[in-house]
């Protein structure tokens, strides 16, 4: 598989990744992706980024509850 940006080649690993809302921070060290060997860049599978999004949607549940009680 080729890189978009660059046409470098894309490898199996993993990535970090982070996004911040609502107060909280969420932080994955590492979440299997392809990696361009040549520019980085980093591309997530389907199934990934929806493990992704149903943590984050926990996390705001949550987040939602702990607003509601201070």
């Amino acid at each position: 598989m080729k890189c978009m940006y660059c046409q470098g080649e894309l490898v199996r690993g993993s990535a970090p990744f982070h996004i911040d809302r609502k107060d909280v921070h969420v932080s994955l060290d590492k979440v299997p992706a392809w990696v361009c060997e040549q520019c980085g860049e980093v591309s997530f599978e389907e199934a990934e980024v929806n493990a992704v999004q149903d943590l984050v949607r926990v996390v705001d549940e949550q987040n939602s509850k702990l607003a509601r009680t201070a």
